[in-house]
């Protein structure tokens, strides 16, 4: 997870919005032994990506007894996929829900957005 530097300016500031998710496709691999199933951003969100995965590893292993049967231990996969995104510089918000097998909901915060944008606009 290296950043990309430039003589004379800032890392944080020369990271873009691709970077977080080829980090994302190359840890989840590594941890999973296989790719997610989609990545894909939200239609009406710029800030607000989602990662499908039909059949979470994780959930595999698990049973959940019928009286909780709204849990969802992916919760877990997205508590480390949201460390390593705010420990990268791009601070978000990572939830798992049930849709589609199970989705990781990340919406970034608003200033990996604005940088972004200011990273398009050069």
């Amino acid at each position: 997870m290296d950043a990309r530097f430039t003589r004379g300016k800032s890392a944080i500031l020369e990271r873009s919005l691709t970077r977080p998710k080829t980090d994302v496709i190359t840890v989840w691999k590594a941890l999973f032994g296989k790719e997610a199933d989609k990545l894909e951003q939200a239609n009406d969100d710029d800030k607000t990506y989602y990662i499908i995965e039909k059949e979470p590893l994780i959930n595999t292993y698990i049973s959940v007894p019928k009286e909780n049967s709204t849990l969802n231990c992916a919760s877990f996969t997205a508590g480390i996929v949201e460390a390593m995104l705010t420990c990268s510089g791009f601070p978000a918000k990572v939830t798992a829900h049930w849709h589609k097998g199970t989705t990781l909901m990340i919406k970034f915060d608003e200033s990996v957005i604005a940088r972004d944008k200011a990273l398009d606009g050069r």
